[in-house]
């Protein structure tokens, strides 16, 4: 199994979305890249993410990125949705150097390359979230979600 992180706004949606893709072992609702080791400290300039434990034998770091940008606004900067500030960016991470290139790869084979707004990064710190924003939309699925119903099941068997 590998591992990589996605951020796309609130990880509620994120980790529901990401949890029903083929080839998609496990998701868990965290923060990447803050300052401290804890969920407890203020903002320390993390952004809410998704551990995301995939087998690449049956997806690719490429159709992972795909499907991201179906549930993100790739031109948007700290925003998605209603959800405002620098939490909320878009972003992949990944302690994987080979992850991050073909992340890059895949952005920049677009022809909107110039005008995306997802930060491709080392993982440098990884918190997980509070077990209330594990699972949250599964447990909760009335609960707020910036990406439209239909795109959220969208994957669902």
């Amino acid at each position: 199994m590998e591992e990589i992180y996605f951020a796309g706004g609130c990880l509620w949606g994120v980790q529901e979305f990401m949890r029903h893709l083929p080839g998609v072992v496990s998701t868990e609702a965290g923060r990447a890249n803050g300052t401290t080791d804890n969920t407890q400290t203020a903002y320390d300039g993390y952004a809410e993410c998704v551990r995301t434990q995939f087998d690449p034998q049956i997806v690719s770091v490429e159709q992972l990125m795909a499907y991201l940008f179906e549930i993100i606004d790739p031109y948007s900067l700290n925003q998605q949705g209603e959800d405002v500030g620098l939490k909320y960016r878009t972003g992949v991470y990944s302690r994987d150097p080979q992850h991050l290139l073909k992340a890059q790869a895949f952005i920049a084979q677009r022809e909107d390359c110039q005008q995306i707004m997802v930060e491709v990064l080392p993982l440098t710190n990884y918190v997980k979230s509070d077990l209330e924003h594990q699972d949250r939309l599964t447990l909760h699925p009335n609960d707020y979600c910036h990406i439209p119903l239909d795109l959220l099941h969208k994957y669902r068997n």
